[in-house]
C-alpha cells in the first residue's frame, strides 16, 4: 500500500445512531470503499460536554483509547477510573465499556481498533455529521480560540 496523507478537513465524521451524543472522526477507515488494504481502524472519538457512551465491543477485536483532550471517567471490566490527557485505556475483545465526559468542554480520544472493520463499519453505517472548528483545531493540534 502506498503512503496516504490526508488533511483534517477531509475526515468524515459519524454518529453511530441519530440519538447518539458522541461521534467519530474517521482517520483510517477499513470500511471505506478505498480502504487500501488497511487492517485496523483509527478514529478520534469526540464526546460533547456530559456526553457518555456505553457499549460492548467486537468479540474478536481489541481497542485502545488515548485521551487527547478533556477529562472524564472510564469503566472497563468493572473498574472505574478518572481519565485525562495522556491516559491510555486498553480494552480486551468483548469487554464492555463506559466512557463519560465530565467536562468542561469536549472529550477527545484517539481510538485504534485492531479488528478489521467492526468499529469503522458501525460508525460509517451511522449518521454523518460535520466537524466543527474546535474539532478541527484539536485534530490539527492548533491552539483553540474562544
Amino acid at each position: 500500500m502506498p503512503a496516504v496523507i490526508r488533511r483534517a478537513e477531509s475526515y468524515r465524521a459519524f454518529k453511530v445512531r441519530p440519538e447518539a451524543e458522541n461521534y467519530f472522526a474517521c482517520l483510517v477507515d477499513p470500511a471505506a470503499p478505498s480502504r487500501n488494504g488497511v487492517e485496523f481502524a483509527a478514529m478520534v472519538e469526540i464526546f460533547p460536554h456530559r456526553g457518555a457512551v456505553q457499549s460492548g465491543l467486537d468479540a474478536e477485536g481489541q481497542e485502545l483509547l488515548f485521551v487527547l483532550k478533556g477529562k472524564g471517567k472510564a469503566r472497563c471490566g468493572g473498574e472505574m477510573r478518572l481519565i485525562e490527557p495522556g491516559d491510555t485505556i486498553m480494552m480486551s475483545a468483548g469487554a464492555d465499556r463506559l466512557i463519560e465526559n465530565l467536562g468542561p468542554g469536549k472529550l477527545y480520544a484517539f481510538t485504534v481498533a485492531a479488528s478489521r472493520e467492526p468499529l469503522a463499519r458501525m460508525a460509517r453505517d451511522g449518521v454523518e455529521v460535520q466537524l466543527d472548528d474546535e474539532d478541527l483545531g484539536v485534530l490539527r493540534r492548533l491552539p483553540l480560540r474562544r
